[in-house]
């Protein structure tokens, strides 16, 4: 359902000479997204900018497009992954429970809100983790806590040891991104462990044959790099490519799978 004074597929194809089938399906294939979700990016885009820029909430979606309070809920927070009026605030008010791991592969800091995990970093160095997490979320409430006690916290740091050590994993996360973003991590969580595909193979099997870079940037922003593997995507060679934490990591966590 399309808020007042926003164009529909029917009127959009009129504008353009063709069939609302033609230009659903032109769209599709050239952007990887409908023109529905194209117009919902848009607008949960500029929803983003203005709470980030201390805009009033009220204000800042009726200016976004949102007809009313209860469609930026419907569609908008869900994406957020908090309130829009926490998300303005820095997360303000959102609860963020999170704990250290040792692994084989260095240190992981596991970040969960009560919807799942937010955040999962690598490194050596504690204090640095521990910046990287408050950075993210500058005024929410974070409590570090002993994952041993911690009966919501417990099995999501196992599912992540499970998954740097190649075993199967599967757990809820907290993810904000695009409509294009959200195809995409939900395609890389589809690949089986030990096996990798392309970033064009992935941009062809989303419908978007030209979208390999956009592939490629959506692996970047995935905040949750272990839960949803991006390290098993890499160039149409066969190399490795890139990964946020270095190929080393990258190579060991797809070894790792394969032996498993």
């Amino acid at each position: 359902m399309l808020d007042v004074g926003e164009p529909g597929l029917v009127e959009l194809a009129q504008a353009v000479g063709m069939s609302p089938t033609a230009l659903q399906r032109r769209f599709t294939r050239h952007f990887g997204i409908s023109p529905a979700q194209y117009l919902d990016q848009r607008k949960l885009g500029t929803l983003k900018q203005a709470l980030r820029e201390g805009h009033d909430v009220s204000r800042a979606l009726y200016d976004a497009g949102y007809g009313s309070p209860s469609r930026v809920y419907e569609a908008g927070a869900a994406r957020l992954g908090m309130t829009p009026a926490r998300y303005r605030a820095g997360g303000e008010g959102e609860d963020i429970r999170w704990s250290l791991l040792d692994t084989s592969l260095g240190q992981a800091l596991v970040a969960t809100t009560r919807r799942g995990i937010c955040m999962v970093e690598l490194g050596r160095d504690a204090d640095a983790l521990e910046a990287t997490l408050r950075a993210e979320f500058p005024k929410a409430r974070l409590e570090r806590v002993d994952a041993g006690r911690d009966e919501f916290l417990a099995p999501r740091l196992q599912a992540v040891a499970d998954a740097l050590a190649g075993r199967p994993s599967e757990v809820a996360t907290d993810l904000i991104g695009t409509a294009f973003q959200k195809r995409v991590w939900d395609a890389l969580m589809k690949i089986p462990r030990g096996q990798t595909r392309s970033y064009a193979e992935l941009a062809n099997a989303l419908g978007v044959p030209r979208g390999a870079r956009a592939v490629a940037s959506a692996c970047a922003h995935n905040r949750v790099a272990i839960a949803v593997p991006c390290h098993r995507v890499v160039r149409g060679d066969g190399s490795l490519g890139g990964y946020r934490w270095g190929l080393p990591l990258k190579e060991q966590l797809l070894a790792r799978e394969r032996a498993a």
